[in-house]
């Protein structure tokens, strides 16, 4: 067995497929429900359906609770190249994935008697939780030990930031996750609320009553946290809003010097949460 480290995560990851294949990242789907049928999240729904038949739907989807057995699979699948597994979940107060993992472990102890299997909370989701795991897999590629990945892994989550854009409140309010007031003067007053996860759970920052306003003060929040002179990884994300999310990544562009930029599509499971129309930037600085 190479001493190589496998790093696995969730589909709310929201990584571009051509990063988990450039650094051979295993992802565990989550399910997405709409009615009575389910979707593998990345697998058997895109973020276009998702967001296409979200529009149209009667009922809003909801999102099933992580079980072990996809988890078992995938450290299966990942014990057949390494006996070293690195799982980077989303925050434990989002999911129970973390969960999950932590008891997928415990039943794939028998079957895999010789492998080490870790499982770290990012405290965080989505694009954030996406620059942590890149993070970590950088680390396994350079060929580094599964103390130093975790160790690397571990340094990230505690600078990462993650500032989102909000277009309605309507799907929180419908998944019992705001107060309805909250919904009811963003609608009547056309509020664009920015929220921010840290500490594994999400938070609400200011609300600007416009787009343009939002996306001017995601700009000030993160010109008061990078460090300049240390290099600067940036995701940009969205839901739905790719050309939203393109003025972003101009701006960032324009503003700061970015040692890694990407910009990916916020994942469906986020997505039945927050509904269409979010446009995000999830950053650290540092190596």
């Amino acid at each position: 067995m190479t001493e190589k480290v496998a790093i696995v995560t969730d589909s709310v990851a929201s990584l571009p497929e051509e990063l988990v294949k450039k650094y051979d990242i295993e992802v565990v789907p989550v399910e997405v429900i709409f009615g009575d049928k389910s979707y593998r999240d990345g697998i058997d729904i895109t973020p276009d359906k998702f967001y296409k038949m979200l529009k149209e739907a009667e009922r809003l989807p909801t999102t099933a609770a992580s079980l072990p057995g996809p988890v078992i699979e995938t450290y299966l699948r990942a014990a057949r190249k390494t006996s070293n597994i690195l799982f980077i979940t989303l925050s434990e107060k989002f999911s129970g994935m973390y969960n999950s993992a932590l008891m997928a472990r415990d039943m794939a102890k028998e079957s895999l008697p010789d492998v080490t299997i870790e499982v770290i909370d990012s405290r965080t989701a989505a694009a954030a939780e996406g620059l942590i795991v890149l993070a970590a897999a950088r680390a396994a590629a350079a060929g580094e030990s599964l103390e130093e990945v975790i160790r690397v892994t571990k340094s990230v989550i505690n600078k990462v930031s993650l500032f989102a854009i909000l277009d309605t409140l309507y799907y929180l309010n419908k998944g019992g996750r705001v107060p309805k007031i909250a919904a009811l003067a963003t609608a009547m007053l056309k509020i664009k609320p920015i929220l921010s996860v840290h500490d594994g759970e999400a938070h609400p920052v200011t609300n600007p009553r416009t787009n343009n306003g939002a996306m001017k003060r995601i700009l000030e929040l993160m010109d008061d946290t990078v460090v300049k002179g240390q290099p600067l990884h940036v995701a940009i994300m969205h839901a739905d809003a790719l050309d939203r999310a393109i003025l972003l990544r101009d701006e960032v562009t324009s503003r700061f010097d970015c040692t890694e930029l990407i910009v990916t599509e916020f994942t469906p499971v986020m997505g039945a949460h927050t509904g269409p129309g979010v446009v995000g930037v999830a950053f650290y600085c540092g190596d």
